[in-house]
């Protein structure tokens, strides 16, 4: 961990994590970000995402809408809609001006009209970086990630990078693997090419993975 001394551009912060590193801030309120190279990474295996029997019910009701980068700024907004966050202003509109430039994504899910959860990252090659994911309904966040996990597999990435690894990530199929793992996994990615569709897939075919991959 390191603060940042250079001005945050966004040909900083790709370069960065091309080599691993991502910054984060201590608050909404603290001007300063800071560098992070976790000694243990967490990551999601694009094969091991974990669609439960519930959650498999809640895509088939299809009670939510999904869509893909049609309210990024407000996903991020939603994402530091809590007590605690590391999404300063600074990160903030560094996020939102990759996403203008073609670099960062997000998946959104609506309920009626209202914006009810999501996720975004930035995306380097064939690595996706997953930032951060909110959910203000039951299972929201959960159906972003499955449809963004389907996005990436369905777009040939091979690194779906998680920072850090939480109990709720893990239960869903992440892992924690060493720093030299991640960079090596990292290295490989990045020079590779991958497609992020904004084609939303039918629920079936999202749920088709759980047979899978289970």
């Amino acid at each position: 961990m390191q603060n940042a001394d250079l001005p945050l551009t966004p040909a900083l912060v790709l370069q960065a994590y091309r080599l691993g590193v991502f910054p984060m801030s201590e608050s909404r309120d603290d001007p300063d970000v800071f560098w992070v190279d976790p000694r243990r990474r967490g990551i999601f295996p694009l094969d091991r995402f974990h669609i439960s029997h519930s959650l498999t019910r809640t895509i088939r009701r299809g009670g939510f809408r999904v869509s893909f980068d049609t309210a990024f700024a407000d996903v991020v907004d939603g994402c530091a809609d809590r007590a605690e966050t590391w999404i300063n202003p600074s990160i903030r509109n560094l996020s939102i001006t990759l996403h203008d430039q073609g670099h960062a994504h997000a998946v959104e899910v609506w309920q009626d009209a209202q914006l009810v959860g999501g996720v975004y990252g930035i995306r380097i090659g064939a690595a996706f970086f997953g930032e951060s994911m909110f959910s203000r309904a039951t299972d929201a966040s959960k159906v972003a990630l499955a449809y963004l996990l389907h996005n990436l597999r369905s777009g040939g990435f091979t690194l779906f990078d998680t920072q850090f690894l939480t109990p709720h990530l893990a239960s869903l199929g992440a892992v924690e693997i060493t720093r030299a793992q991640y960079h090596r996994m990292l290295a490989a990615a990045v020079g590779q090419s991958a497609r992020f569709t904004g084609a939303v897939p039918a629920p079936s075919d999202v749920i088709q993975r759980r047979t899978q991959t289970s």
